[in-house]
């Protein structure tokens, strides 16, 4: 399995999965050109890609898929509720190989396990993808993580996860009241602190790396996410540092399992 986060932040969010059968991409923000480029570097087609998966319906996860249906014929999953929140004219709720599900999505020998998560959308999901002994947790735009996921989100070998903002920079940045109550609130964001306890408290032995998503440029920095997860992580006796924070316009480091 490989697997590498192509661009992660407010400006596009797209990740992908190869596994033994399948090239699979989990949202599809920012725009073709630029997943179609990184993909080559990883020695990838865009016409490859034969699994597109979609978290929730916002400009930074969908804003390449309108132009990408007019070339390609990859498999795009989205809920009825995602579905939904398309305006009524956008060709992807026409799209010929749109696949809707409602539950866990199976492709061959690989399980993708659906989570909800809590975001201001009336449909957003999380997912674990299972292939063999690997598992890959990609969770990103929540308020918060709903406790009855515990059992299911511990000990993978990957977490996507998002880690938002810093609640100081924030609340003393230059958004306005309305837009601070929202990155906060329960269908909001996760900040590093939040990110961070659930990440002490879902990773165990089996765990081999953790890549911090969805990064504020305003509110968020490298630096004080690394720091935070280091300390909340020396404060709960979790040992493990193999942790990365992913970027807006550069893809990380290739993951391989």
């Amino acid at each position: 399995m490989r697997i590498c986060v192509l661009a992660s932040g407010s400006k596009g969010n797209s990740t992908y999965v190869e596994t033994n059968n399948h090239k699979i991409l989990f949202d599809m923000g920012t725009n073709v050109k630029y997943i179609k480029e990184r993909l080559e570097e990883l020695s990838v087609s865009l016409n490859d890609i034969d699994t597109i998966i979609i978290s929730h319906i916002h400009s930074d996860h969908i804003g390449a898929l309108e132009n990408y249906i007019k070339k390609y014929s990859g498999n795009v999953y989205m809920t009825m509720g995602m579905i939904g929140e398309l305006d009524s004219n956008n060709p992807i709720s026409k799209y010929e190989h749109l696949v809707i599900f409602d539950d866990d999505i199976y492709l061959d020998n690989i399980r993708i396990e659906v989570i909800k998560t809590s975001h201001d959308t009336k449909d957003s999901k999380g997912y674990i993808l299972y292939e063999e002994n690997n598992s890959v947790v990609y969770l990103t735009d929540t308020g918060y993580l709903n406790q009855k996921y515990f059992s299911k989100l511990r000990n993978k070998t990957v977490y996507l996860f998002e880690s938002n903002h810093d609640v100081e920079m924030l609340l003393n940045g230059k958004y306005p009241p309305w837009l601070k109550d929202r990155v906060v609130g329960p269908y909001g964001h996760l900040s590093n602190k939040d990110a961070s306890i659930y990440l002490a408290k879902l990773i165990g032995e089996d765990t081999k790396k953790v890549v911090l998503l969805h990064l504020s440029h305003e509110n968020n920095t490298e630096e004080k996410a690394m720091d935070t997860i280091k300390s909340i992580f020396l404060e709960y006796g979790v040992d493990f540092g193999n942790i990365s924070c992913a970027k807006q316009n550069e893809k990380s480091e290739i993951i391989e399992l």
